[in-house]
């Protein structure tokens, strides 16, 4: 059953799949999980759920009859930040990156067991809510947001912005991540290890080839708004590291 998640209300869902057969399944597992819920078998009723109503967690079907799930996903996040969790059948590690990569929190694909997917929406709704909850409580929290970027960056961690000689950078949420951590430790070198601890939320559940599949397309990014950029510096064998000199 559903956990004490410290709200009066419990987390409502946002179903977004076009095949019956499965939502009646999910639907039912979640009203079982005590999980308040909507279904939407589109992404155009989809859109106009969220328009008027607040969910707490959105599954999202990659395949929708009238949208691919990615594209709605990155439409969704030019606006929200409620979590995702992607259902497909694509098993693909580059699918599953694609899905992380534009801003989804978790990835199931098909067939897959209904337990198995409320306890992921347990898992991510824990996360969100510890992270809206001490995102400065702790001393090590204070200690980071203490350090000051380089000239060159303006950090903004109470938006989750990041500026580069004056230009907005359009990041994801681990890109985010990422390029804070680097920040906060110019000259550092920092391991794919480490760089999966500081910017995944389950850094068991990825790779290496991860990492450097969002410092490749972080790379680009800086490049495309500031063009001549090039801040990380890869060390072979070892990680990444933000360059001093173009600090």
């Amino acid at each position: 059953m559903l956990e004490n998640w410290g709200r009066m209300k419990p987390p409502r869902i946002l179903l977004v799949e076009d095949e019956p057969a499965i939502a009646d399944t999910l639907v039912y597992a979640l009203r079982t999980e005590g999980f308040a819920h909507a279904w939407a078998s589109t992404g155009q009723a989809a859109l106009g759920l969220l328009s008027t109503e607040c969910f707490d967690l959105i599954i999202l079907d990659v395949g929708l009859p009238d949208a691919n799930g990615f594209d709605l996903c990155r439409q969704l996040r030019s606006r929200l930040q409620t979590p995702v969790l992607f259902l497909t059948a694509r098993q693909g590690e580059v699918d599953r990156i694609v899905g992380l990569e534009i801003g989804g929190d978790d990835y199931v694909t098909k067939p897959f067991s209904p337990r198995e997917v409320t306890a992921r929406i347990r898992a991510i709704l824990r996360r969100t809510a510890s992270a809206a909850q001490t995102p400065q409580a702790s001393a090590q929290a204070v200690s980071l947001q203490a350090l000051q970027p380089p000239a060159a960056w303006d950090l903004d961690e109470e938006r989750q912005r990041i500026r580069h000689q004056g230009i907005p950078l359009e990041l994801t949420r681990n890109e985010y991540r990422l390029l804070r951590t680097f920040l906060r430790r110019p000259g550092r070198i920092f391991s794919r290890d480490d760089l999966l601890a500081a910017a995944w939320d389950e850094p068991e559940a990825s790779t290496d080839r991860t990492v450097d599949a969002h410092v490749k397309l972080l790379r680009a990014k800086i490049r495309a708004a500031v063009p001549g950029s090039d801040p990380i510096q890869t060390h072979r064998g070892l990680g990444y590291s933000l360059r001093e000199e173009q600090a």
